[in-house]
């Protein structure tokens, strides 16, 4: 019998805490929104904030209730930039606005793609917002539920906090629950520590779907005039049931979900286990820096920093199969009475650099820096032998070493360009590099308030995942010499809050563009593909109605090779008002409404289990079916609540409820969760 995880133990295990006075800071996790919004107030910054890959868009939102100011006043959270030498504030965000929207995939991109059942790997609909570099391969569709040292979010707070977060949707039997906890307090002024547990313990609607994400995070921060430091440890665990996928789609119409039939059955048991580890610390000196003594931001930094970053990370990957002779797979190369693969990845960065920098933030500031960097890799797997009872474990290890480095340039506060990049010279990488640019304007208007427009533009040239040239398991396996990949990417956006405005344009080219194809094994297309992607983000207000849309137009040059959908949309129509009750003085935000979301036919990409990854294929599509969910969100004073009915069309309009091929999206559920912050 399946249990559910006791959360209510881990709320009585904090409730002391939280009760004692300890308050919140919400962090919903990654979005890929390269949208700039500039901090005010902030100097000794390199750039403004603006909300960066992989880092969560923490700021008020637009629609509604925005943050609550008691605990945002004298605070301040950041992240690090991409080379980890300068810190990125990022706004504290207690936001009330459509909290039914809690997937915290959902906030790393607008439009993702899964098997049927939230917490499962998946990509995202929008190539832009696709992981590309190739030492995540490992963990590319499990990213937004992950803590990463470049996505991990650091706080010094004047005051305590602790922050709940709980969902649940369906009957128990088959209910998807998630929970997330996140304390901080100061030490003192200077020293901070933190922690996260995230969970997403889904069982789904469909057999051998269930999906188990355990994620924590512990991290800390010393900031004083000349030294700083950063440390965090993340422990990511994922664990999946395999279906392979339903043996004809048309058995939706005829079975309860329960009881829809699936290539793999419970014979095979199979299953996928990834597990990631990393430690981060991050040290920089400055002489002659000093910070504000109340809010804790830079007013001078020192002309030359000194800094050490060392990365330790670690991931396997495992997947597990009783009855590998099933009609499933079309080779058995190891064992045909058990299927046990493994892959490992072990990397340890160590980076020294100086930076330079002149100049007054608010008047005009040049800076440069450079540095060298050591990677070390290791890779392990299982290899088929000669034959079926002798396979060979392999290990390989491999060193590169990376010069780093960055310019920059800012004109006042309201322009500024940065260049930064890494040039690997020596060892498994040699002759790879990337370049990254990004250059900013603010214009200010009497009437219609700020306007932002932020530009960026990569050139990478890269060595292809190493798990692309060399694979060994049970049912799959190759050994391939690929060439470099190379990308050309430019982007522009434009951000308009009073118009309540967002826009976005990016443009790639790429040569020998490598990916999973026909058959899940890979491929290398040896010529150009170009990709053309349009995002907007328009909010229309009359009164109290609110209709909230995104819109993402994608085009590829070679559909063959990337196949995208031309349009996809969400709408959210929607009522908001605060009643407010004077006997009481009390406030009750509230807003109820519907949201659509929809994307015209393409070729969807499918999954295997076996290698945990999606590929190319060009026998089915999936799209012009409408999701469509009803939700209740109420806030009163620190406590937010939603209720939602989820795909309430199901069995209404068809039965095209795929988001990948042979994988149904769940039935009409009823969700409802809730958010509490503590911090008086």
């Amino acid at each position: 019998m399946r249990k559910v995880p006791l959360y209510i133990a881990f709320f009585l295990l904090f409730l002391p805490l939280t009760m004692a006075g300890q308050g919140p800071d919400t962090i919903p996790p990654v979005q890929r929104d390269t949208v700039p919004a500039v901090r005010r107030g902030a100097v000794g910054r390199e750039t403004p904030f603006r909300v960066l890959p992989g880092i969560p868009d923490t700021r008020p939102d637009s629609l509604g209730t925005g943050p609550d100011t008691t605990f945002t006043t004298g605070s301040r959270q950041w992240t690090l930039s991409s080379d980890f030498t300068t810190e990125i504030p990022v706004p504290l965000d207690t936001a009330f606005s459509l909290f039914h929207r809690y997937r915290v995939a959902d906030k790393y991109s607008d439009f993702n793609a899964y098997t049927g059942n939230y917490g499962l790997p998946l990509y995202q609909i929008n190539f832009f917002d696709r992981e590309w570099k190739p030492d995540r391969f490992l963990y590319a569709y499990y990213l937004p539920f992950m803590f990463t040292p470049s996505n991990t979010l650091f706080i010094n707070t004047h005051v305590p906090f602790t922050e709940l977060k709980w969902s649940n949707g369906g009957a128990k039997s088959v209910s998807e629950q998630t929970f997330r906890i996140r304390h901080s307090q100061n030490v003192n002024r200077r020293l901070n520590f933190g922690l996260i547990y995230d969970i997403v313990y889904n069982i789904g609607q469909y057999n051998l779907q269930m999906a188990i994400d355990k994620n924590f995070l512990l991290h800390g921060s010393y900031n004083s005039n000349a030294y700083n430091a950063y440390f965090s440890a993340g422990l990511n665990n994922h664990e999946s049931e395999e279906s392979g996928g339903m043996i004809s789609e048309d058995d939706l119409s005829l079975y309860e979900p329960e009881g829809v039939p699936f290539r793999l059955s419970d014979l095979n048991n199979a299953k996928s286990t990834l597990r990631n580890r990393y430690l981060m610390l991050v040290q920089r000196y400055a002489p002659g820096g000093k910070r504000d003594t109340v809010t804790g931001e830079v007013v001078k930094s020192g002309p030359i920093t000194f800094s050490h970053i060392s990365i330790l990370e670690w991931s396997k990957r495992l997947y597990a199969d009783e009855f590998p002779a099933s009609d499933f797979y079309d080779t058995i190369m190891i064992s045909r009475s058990f299927t046990a693969d493994s892959l490992q990845e072990r990397m340890l960065s160590n980076t020294l650099r100086v930076d330079f920098a002149a100049g007054r933030t608010d008047r005009f500031r040049i800076g440069a820096g450079a540095g060298i960097r050591s990677e070390l890799r290791s890779f392990g797997q299982i290899m088929p032998g000669d034959t079926l009872t002798r396979p060979d474990t392999v290990r390989r290890n491999m060193s590169s070493l990376v010069l780093t480095g960055k310019v920059f340039n800012n004109i006042g506060t309201k322009f500024g360009w940065t260049a930064s990049g890494d040039l690997w010279f020596q060892g498994y990488r040699a002759g790879d590099f990337i370049v990254d640019g990004r250059i900013y304007k603010e214009f200010e208007t009497r009437r219609r308030g700020m306007i932002t427009w932020d530009a960026t533009g990569t050139i990478a040239s890269y060595t292809p995942s190493f798990w692309y040239s060399s694979w060994g398991s049970n049912n799959l396996a190759w050994q391939l010499d690929l060439k470099r990949e190379f990308r050309l990417m430019a982007g522009s956006s434009l951000q308009w809050p009073e118009l309540k405005l967002r826009l976005k344009f990016n443009y790639a080219i790429v040569d020998n563009f490598t990916g999973m194809g026909t058959g899940a094994v890979p491929y290398q297309h040896e010529g150009g593909l170009s990709i053309l992607a349009l995002t907007a983000k328009k909010e229309f207000v009359f009164w109290k109605l609110h209709l909230e849309n995104t819109l993402l137009l994608q085009q590829s040059t070679n559909a063959d090779v990337l196949d995208l959908p031309l349009v996809t949309a969400r709408s959210a129509f929607f009522i908001d008002h605060v009643f407010r009750f004077k006997s009481t003085g009390g406030e009750l935000s509230f807003q109820m409404g519907a949201e659509a979301m929809i994307y015209t036919p393409y070729n969807t990409m499918s999954y295997m289990p076996s290698t945990g990854r999606y590929f190319s294929q060009n026998a089915e599509q999936t799209g012009n079916y409408p999701f469509v969910n009803a939700f209740l969100n109420l806030k009163i004073k620190r406590t937010r609540i939603f209720i939602m009915a989820d795909h309430v069309n199901s069995g209404l309009t068809g039965y095209e409820y795929f988001l990948v091929p042979g994988y149904p999206l769940n039935i009409r559920m009823i969700k409802y969760g809730l958010a509490w912050t503590f911090y008086d």
